[in-house]
């Protein structure tokens, strides 16, 4: 009984997570603000969600964590490709942004960095 009521406030946790990606998503101003606010919220939105069906249904907790782990794995680099492929096809930043580093890194050629290995 103690697992169905964990799954079901894991399932309630992870809907909430997904409902204020969406919204996070629809309010934000510009595409990295987005992706930022979709990748965070629905990574442990979902993960909540499906390890909550997980303990709900005892018998397919290993399925689930499978899952779970591939998202964990996958969301954030699929993320950060987007945004970088969105910077590089020049896709600007809103106007409150006051940072930079990817660009300030480019124009330095990434320098700093080898020098670092």
């Amino acid at each position: 009984m103690i697992y169905k009521i964990l799954g079901e406030v894991l399932i309630f946790i992870g809907a909430l997570f997904l409902f204020l990606a969406g919204l996070g998503i629809v309010r934000m101003p510009d595409v990295y603000n987005r992706m930022q606010t979709g990748t965070k919220a629905t990574t442990l939105g979902a993960i909540s969600l499906i390890m909550g069906v997980g303990i709900y249904h005892p018998q397919w907790i290993f399925k689930t964590g499978i899952i779970s782990l591939f998202i964990l794995l996958t969301n954030p680099v699929s993320s950060h490709s987007l945004a970088r492929a969105s910077h590089n096809s020049g896709i600007p930043l809103t106007k409150g942004s006051v940072l930079d580093r990817y660009a300030e890194d480019k124009k330095k050629g990434f320098k700093e960095e080898e020098n670092d290995s």
